[in-house]
């Protein structure tokens, strides 16, 4: 598999993608600041040095998106409808934490996509606490998705409508996060992946985690600061 993981802001490498030349698969960030901080004393004292002020991407971000994608899944969806179209192509992960009596985590999320499903629903746990076969694991990231999540976008979406060639797929990941997204592409054999970080913080512990899941026959490419030094 080809890994491009590009420290750089991912609007700038969106810019040198062709038409339609990827499959995007996005998390950006939602524009409600660090919510963390509010919510869990301990994402408070994990995350303090970090510079992730969790912005919303402009409309150009969304533009240059639905121009490089022949699909796209773009989660938060309710948090840019003035930017997108209306649509019932949408998709609910319920995260299975009904009984969680402990209001710090979201229920469920919604992401709206350009795959013409109508609205969909995956139910995978996930709270904080129970992370399904990620539970003991310490998380990257204060808004990280499971591997097993992306997995599932991969097979039931994406898979669906490239039929089994998923090695000639790109993945655009333009908020690589945690790298879910990449360890789900590497499980079920997407060809090439690129993902772009420019929150330094996140990034290293990102290489370093697909590094560790990654064989002798894997190519990555490090793009960006480092680089540069």
């Amino acid at each position: 598999m080809k890994l491009r993981l590009c420290r750089r802001d991912c609007l700038e490498v969106m810019r040198e993608l062709g038409d339609a030349s990827v499959v995007t698969i996005a998390d950006p960030p939602y524009g409600i600041g660090r919510d963390w901080e509010k919510r869990d004393w301990r994402s408070r004292a994990k995350y303090r040095d970090c510079r992730y002020m969790n912005q919303r991407p402009s409309r150009e971000y969304f533009d240059e998106m639905k121009r490089v994608s022949s699909n796209w899944i773009l989660w938060g969806w309710n948090y840019f409808t003035d930017m997108l179209e209306p649509t019932n192509y949408l998709l609910v992960w319920d995260k299975m934490s009904n009984q969680n009596t402990v209001f710090k985590y979201s229920k469920c999320e919604i992401a709206g996509t350009s795959y013409r499903i109508p609205c969909n629903l995956v139910s995978l746990g996930w709270d904080g606490y129970r992370m399904g076969e990620e539970t003991g694991t310490k998380k990257i990231h204060p808004h990280q998705k499971p591997v097993a999540l992306y997995r599932w976008l991969l097979r039931e979406y994406v898979a669906g409508h490239s039929g089994p060639y998923l090695r000639d797929v790109t993945v655009l990941d333009p908020f690589m996060g945690s790298g879910s997204c990449a360890l789900a592409c590497k499980t079920v054999g997407v060809g090439s992946y690129i993902g772009c970080e420019v929150e330094d913080m996140f990034f290293d512990a990102t290489e370093a985690r697909i590094r560790a899941a990654c064989g002798e026959n894997d190519e990555i490419t490090i793009e960006g600061k480092e680089q540069m030094q």
